[in-house]
């Protein structure tokens, strides 16, 4: 890609956790990639006047405001980083699609279907670039993984088993927080396991269909000023799902095993070997061939390194290893190779609402007790 012309001025709602992570992919992607325009951090949105330019000043923004609306028709600002909570993502990201404005907006879409719809719909029309914050789809080995599949390295793919397990929300004595809010979404299924959703969807595209269980750990959770309130959202679920070309996939989440800090593991089978991979040891996959002698069958061990781009970009040495925001760094340059027009490994809303399309459905089963066709 040639080097821009024009750099693009950058707004940033909220900065939280993901709100650092697209402050530091922002102020990273020129130097690692070279061939961008620096960006222009031009305005930062927080709840506050006060908190805004505190972050503000901390993470290289020119501006500071108290009022998202403001941040969105800044004729200054060509795109704009939502990291809200969940529920606010459809007005924000709608207002800025129609204020002509490129977004980059975590995920997931939204808690109501209806509403990942109309954001869908919003990109559409707007003829702007939207994209979703799916991260882990940039990481270097899982575009190995993606490879090693087309390639046939496994023969033909039949079974896929993931699991997705964090602890954040194990200690039934932490206070109820948005995320135990229905106001928030289902809980696990859309919060957390639309991530290994986007790795299989990536690998072999839309599910078909899906059979969903969901619980809850905890019936309920103290509240900061005194008392309990009833858990609202799920945090465990378990699926199956099918997808083109009869292939099998299971699907465990969740939120509340101890232990477990950023893990998405994936075992992919197929006719000729299989393939075994876990973010917790995101710079490594493990390959097995079902070719050669019994006595020298076994897992290769493949370490990350510059012949797996771009890794190439952040380090010239393999076994050295990216980190997790390293891969939002990767993802802001490919947002941006988006709204240069040149092709990119990016979830847009299109791609998106495909995800909320199996996570309602899987919903629906858990309501019904049954399979649902997705879509």
């Amino acid at each position: 890609m040639t080097t821009a012309s024009n750099s693009l001025g950058v707004g940033l709602i909220g900065t939280g956790y993901m709100g650092k992570c697209h402050a530091l992919a922002w102020n990273a992607v020129r130097s690692v990639f070279g061939d961008v325009a620096r960006p222009r951090l031009e305005l930062l949105c927080e709840v506050t006047g006060d908190l805004a330019r505190e972050r503000a000043a901390a993470f290289g923004f020119a501006r500071a405001t108290a009022d998202w609306r403001a941040l969105v028709e800044d004729p200054a600002v060509d795109i704009v980083s939502i990291t809200t909570p969940n529920r606010f993502h459809p007005e924000m990201a709608i207002a800025a699609l129609k204020a002509g404005k490129h977004v980059w907006c975590e995920k997931p879409m939204a808690p109501d279907f209806k509403d990942a719809q109309a954001m869908r719909d919003a990109a559409r029309a707007s003829g702007r670039i939207a994209v979703l914050g799916y991260n882990y789809i940039q990481n270097p080995v899982f575009r190995e993984i993606g490879a090693m599949v087309a390639d046939g390295a496994i023969g033909e793919p039949f079974q896929l088993r993931a699991e997705m397990d964090e602890d954040f929300m194990a200690d039934p004595g932490d206070p109820f927080s948005w995320k135990s809010a229905s106001s928030s979404g289902y809980g696990a299924l859309d919060d957390f396991a639309v991530h290994p959703l986007s790795l299989i969807q990536r690998l072999f595209g839309k599910a078909e269909r899906v059979f969903c269980d969901m619980a809850k750990p905890y019936p309920d959770r103290p509240l900061a000023e005194g008392g309990r309130r009833a858990v609202e959202t799920h945090d465990m679920a378990n699926l199956l799902l099918r997808f083109p070309g009869d292939i099998q996939a299971s699907l465990l989440v969740n939120r509340s095993a101890w232990g477990r800090k950023g893990r998405i593991a994936l075992q992919v089978f197929g006719s000729k070997g299989s393939i075994l991979y876990d973010q917790e040891r995101m710079n490594e996959v493990e390959l097995y061939r079902a070719d050669g002698p019994a006595a020298r069958q076994g897992h290769t061990r493949i370490l990350a390194g510059p012949a797996h781009p771009p890794y190439d970009r952040f380090i010239p040495a393999p076994g050295h290893g990216l980190g997790f925001n390293d891969l939002k760094v990767i993802e802001c340059r490919e947002l941006l190779r988006l709204v240069a027009g040149e092709p990119a490994v990016a979830i847009t809303f299109d791609e998106g609402l495909e995800i909320e399309r199996t996570v309602h459905a899987a919903a629906r089963s858990h309501e019904t007790g049954g399979w649902v066709a997705v879509g």
